[in-house]
């Protein structure tokens, strides 16, 4: 979304890379044809078939934005969106999750978008762990207008009272292994060895944070971190070898997930 630096951090909202972001999702979504955001004049909607926003909510460079076909739009109801910071201090927004929940046809789903602690060292899973919590016991969703509410037991307040939640996003989690042999059963393309080994996947099957969460069936290579426009890895640079330091010198990971609930 945009550099996570202390100007983007601290500075002011960065609305105008959420609206490109809405744009080519919209592009995306309708082949160029101009996208209707709610509270716009319905006639420049493209019928029934046309993808429209129906909200979205920003912080710092994380975002997410709710799309439905125009047809349906009339049967989505009580919208909201809630942000937790967890990053520095516990409430900068460089780590945290922007949610949005909302009824469609009386089923309520919310959806939670997450970029959580970073790092490869001993503890950092567990950090990610707690940001975890924390985000799930201080997201609140309070009423909106619209639509005349249910009775306020009726209404889902917390992200678990939904009947249908997606974690997504930037979680952050690795893979449990030494870099060197990450590298080669990926070179091999052992996906399954490595998701033994994978940190989400360990959480899931002891159920500590996640109990009642499950993740598809992975079939694709680690998603971090490569080349800028390729399919290369960045250590995989000059023959295999590793390319620089940091970041760049990362073994691969899983670490942009969805998990639904």
């Amino acid at each position: 979304m945009v550099p996570l630096n202390v100007r983007s951090v601290l500075g002011p909202k960065q609305r105008s890379a959420a609206m490109n972001w809405q744009r080519l999702i919209g592009d995306a979504l309708n082949g160029g044809r101009r996208s209707v955001m709610d509270g716009e004049d319905a006639a420049m909607d493209h019928g029934q078939g046309a993808f429209r926003c129906v909200m979205s909510k920003q912080m710092v460079g994380i975002f997410v934005s709710v799309w439905t076909r125009s047809g349906l739009r009339r049967h989505v109801r009580h919208p909201g969106v809630s942000a937790v910071g967890a990053g520095v201090l516990g409430r900068l927004g460089n780590k945290g999750a922007v949610s949005v929940r909302f009824l469609l046809h009386g089923t309520s789903f919310c959806f939670v978008c997450c970029h959580l602690a970073s790092g490869g060292g001993d503890g950092d899973a567990l950090r990610r762990n707690a940001d975890a919590a924390y985000i799930l016991a201080r997201t609140s969703f309070l009423n909106s207008g619209g639509a005349p509410a249910p009775a306020p037991e009726e209404l889902p307040r917390k992200i678990l009272d939904h009947d249908r939640v997606v974690l997504l996003g930037d979680l952050n989690y690795r893979i449990a292994m030494d870099d060197a042999e990450a590298r080669q059963l990926v070179r091999a393309r052992k996906w399954s060895m490595l998701l033994e080994n994978d940190e989400l996947l360990l959480e899931l099957a002891e159920g500590r944070r996640f109990d009642g969460w499950r993740e598809g069936h992975v079939t694709f290579a680690p998603t971090y971190k490569y080349h800028r426009n390729s399919d290369q890895f960045c250590w995989c640079a000059d023959g295999g070898a590793a390319a620089g330091r940091g970041k760049q010198h990362r073994a691969p990971a899983w670490s942009d997930s969805d998990t639904p609930n």
